[in-house]
């Protein structure tokens, strides 16, 4: 078995050599020269733009365009969000009554670490990073990321992730092979994940699933340090820290937050992958830190990414609110301070996670105390999202209807994490399918909705096109609806004892009836998700692609209340220009660059 693994380890290695020198040999990385205006921008010379930024896959295989990346990201994240929700619908469908009936429960589990691995890890992280990426620089005012190929690296460590992590559903089939998917939970907890018992977990794919981790994390920590090299020395003239828009506040934060905890996840990693694969003590039982090591090193990493996933989607929140208010985001500097609060008081509640593992109960009340102080912060944003609306002229547009969903969702999920706080509600409540539903209300209310406001906010700015209005609405309220009943029917089953990872419940756990119907109202919520979704991949690409261009650079009147900011401004220039990313102008003395300032053309010898 060690000499496979490592057999394995030597062809993975070679594989990633391999797409080294391929790139090293489809394009001459030396030669690159960023344009002024951030790169695949028309210059005084259309043919050297055409050198510089390739038509076809080799475009998209080679760009180091800060907006490029950013619709390679939010792609991938799209991707990543189905597959992740085709798990979650077999699930559901297994859930629907006691006895296992669809699935097997193997395959339930090994779904069951997928989906929540693809959700955090594959859809999550890279969805904030496709907004960070397109439109940090447009806000700004810099003319790309401070360091462009990085931030494509950054990129194209995730599909060899997502490859790895999956890798167990591609080989199950093939008998010969004996891998199988993870079936470990997301948590990874030892001794099941070290492979101790008689269980798969010692097969080679969950070695697959924590190589494929060990790379989005390696990934987040070069795109964190990309955000903040950009956010401090790449700003332009007008835009200090008094004036930096709340969306770059939160990047900046969250990038801090990845740079302080990915790397302690890619320690444990390693070290987990030592004691599975050479014998290493770390995690053992009676030896060396004991399993009890690994939920201190995980949850350090886990609750941090808890923020990294909140705080990113509350500056979507806190941009968006006030440009459908008709007025400014209320209290600006308090949202700011609650930011960085969040950031600091992040690192002290890890061991909330862990209140029933038996730790010291003077290091459990500690921990509680803290936890309960950074309700107050997320409060404050709270306040100031309502008050921003309350004295506003709110218009219900799509994006506006998603952000009021995602602040109710946040209002919902954050109640029911004050109460998990709690060292005797916890303890009472742990392994629930309360707890299920109190960060499901967090990841798809706060960060789904927010990522649907952002979508359809900046829609017409990256693509020039209107999306269908009508079919927005329908897939809010459809996604509304269904959030709403399915996690709300599991705090219900969460009261009613029903444990969390369980694929059948068809023993003596309680009123069976009672709890069979909560799982079919979570079941019908999550087909009416399903179907929202359906629509909204159906609303952006047909109206990508069919939509009429729009002429207006400010489709949401944003100058009326004076919040037209950069990159609207951005966008209104390139409107005018009508020059497309990468495409030509046949008047070289007014070619522009992409969104930019008039390009001086080259002086020519009879210019001396």
């Amino acid at each position: 078995m060690v000499q496979a693994q490592l057999a394995l380890t030597v062809l993975m290695g070679l594989l990633l050599a391999g797409v080294a020198v391929w790139l090293t040999r489809i394009e001459d990385w030396r030669s690159y020269t960023p344009l002024a205006g951030g790169g695949g921008a028309v210059s005084g010379e259309t043919g050297y733009a055409h050198e510089e930024k390739p038509g076809g896959i080799i475009r998209w295989l080679t760009t180091v365009d800060h907006k490029d990346i950013g619709v390679l990201y939010g792609t991938y994240a799209t991707i990543a969000f189905a597959v992740g929700g085709i798990m979650v619908m077999l699930m559901r469908a297994e859930l629907l009554a006691p006895a296992t009936d669809v699935i097997g429960a193997e395959f339930y589990n090994s779904l069951l670490t997928s989906h929540g691995i693809t959700m955090l890890f594959l859809f999550g992280t890279p969805a904030i990073a496709a907004f960070g990426n397109y439109f940090i620089p447009l806000l700004i005012g810099a003319d790309d990321m401070a360091f462009p190929r990085i931030n494509a690296i950054a990129f194209w460590l995730l599909p060899p992730g997502a490859i790895l992590i999956w890798a167990g559903f591609f080989t199950a089939p093939i008998a010969s092979l004996d891998i199988v998917p993870a079936q470990t939970a997301w948590t990874m907890y030892t001794p099941l994940s070290a492979g101790v018992g008689s269980g798969t977990q010692a097969n080679v794919g969950v070695d697959f699933m924590l190589l494929g981790l060990h790379l989005t994390g390696v990934s987040a920590t070069m795109g964190s340090i990309n955000f903040i090299a950009t956010i401090f020395t790449e700003r332009g003239p007008d835009v200090n820290w008094a004036n930096l828009d709340i969306f770059s506040w939160t990047i900046l934060t969250q990038s801090g937050l990845i740079l302080f905890a990915f790397p302690l996840l890619g320690s444990a990693l390693i070290m987990l992958l030592l004691d599975r694969n050479f014998a290493t003590t770390f995690f053992a039982v009676g030896e060396g830190g004991g399993p009890i090591l690994w939920q201190h090193l995980f949850w350090f990493f886990g609750h941090p990414e808890v923020y990294i996933l909140a705080l990113p989607p509350m500056g979507i929140l806190s941009l968006v609110i006030p440009k459908f208010s008709g007025r400014k985001l209320f209290g600006f500097k308090f949202v700011v301070y609650s930011t960085l609060a969040i950031g600091v008081l992040s690192f002290g509640v890890w061991a909330h996670h862990m209140f029933a593992t038996g730790i010291d109960p003077r290091i459990r009340a500690s921990f509680m105390a803290v936890s309960l102080a950074i309700a107050i912060p997320s409060a404050v944003k709270t306040f100031n999202w309502i008050t921003t609306m309350w004295g506003g002229n709110v218009r219900l547009t799509a994006p506006m209807l998603f952000c009021i969903g995602a602040v109710s969702n946040f209002i919902i999920g954050g109640v029911t994490g004050v109460f998990l706080a709690s060292i005797p509600v916890d303890l009472v409540l742990h392994d629930t399918y309360y707890v299920v539903g109190h960060f499901h209300y967090i990841v798809m209310g706060l960060l789904g909705f927010a990522f649907f406001a952002g979508i359809y906010y900046w829609f017409p700015l990256f693509t020039g096109k209107m999306y269908q209005k009508r079919l927005a609405k329908a897939h809010f309220w459809l996604t509304a609806i269904g959030t709403n009943l399915t996690f709300f029917a599991m705090l219900f089953l969460g009261y009613l004892g029903m444990p969390r990872r369980y694929a059948t419940y068809d023993f003596g756990l309680g009123p069976v009836n009672i709890i069979t119907v909560f799982h079919q109202l979570a079941t019908l919520g999550a087909l009416l998700i399903f179907v929202g979704q359906v629509i909204w991949i159906w609303n952006i690409v047909q109206s990508w692609y069919e939509a009429p261009t729009m002429e207006d650079a400010d489709p949401w009147n944003l100058k009326e209340s004076g919040q037209f900011t950069h990159e609207w401004q951005w966008h209104e220039r390139r409107t005018e220009t009508a020059i497309a990313d990468g495409g030509e102008d046949t008047d070289e003395e007014t070619a522009m660059t992409d969104g930019g300032e008039p390009s001086e053309t080259r002086r020519t010898s009879s210019d001396e």
